[in-house]
């Protein structure tokens, strides 16, 4: 499989082959999730291929490697098929900061639903 030259996620667009570890093909990449000017790449959604299809959230230490022609998962594909959905925003709660612990693959799941229903 040549994927080309190794690019930044910068440069990712939408519709690029993703492959699992072992190069089997598990969909195409819809958004990239990333905060650019802080350079910080959270990761991708994915539109999978694998059973009924759908939207799956693809963490960013899940991403091995970045190409011009496409992406290769660190994770087999049997892994793949159990990525997260991305999800809608949470309601709202009242707390406060001491009371709130990070959340990454929540905020990052919060992040890739927003980018696809287009509340961002």
């Amino acid at each position: 499989m040549d994927l080309g030259d190794p690019i930044s996620y910068l440069t990712l667009e939408k519709g690029a082959p993703v492959y699992a570890s072992g190069g089997e093909s598990v969909g195409k990449v819809t958004h990239v999730l990333a905060a650019p000017d802080e350079d910080i790449f959270d990761g991708f959604v994915l539109d999978s291929n694998l059973g009924p299809g759908g939207h799956r959230f693809v963490d960013a230490t899940q991403v091995a490697e970045i190409h011009e022609r496409g992406v290769l998962l660190a994770i087999a594909a049997g892994d793949a098929e159990s990525l997260p959905e991305p999800s809608a925003n949470p309601a709202a709660v009242d707390a406060g900061p001491d009371e709130t612990v990070p959340d990454r693959l929540h905020d990052k799941l919060k992040r890739a639903w927003d980018r696809i229903s287009g509340n961002y």
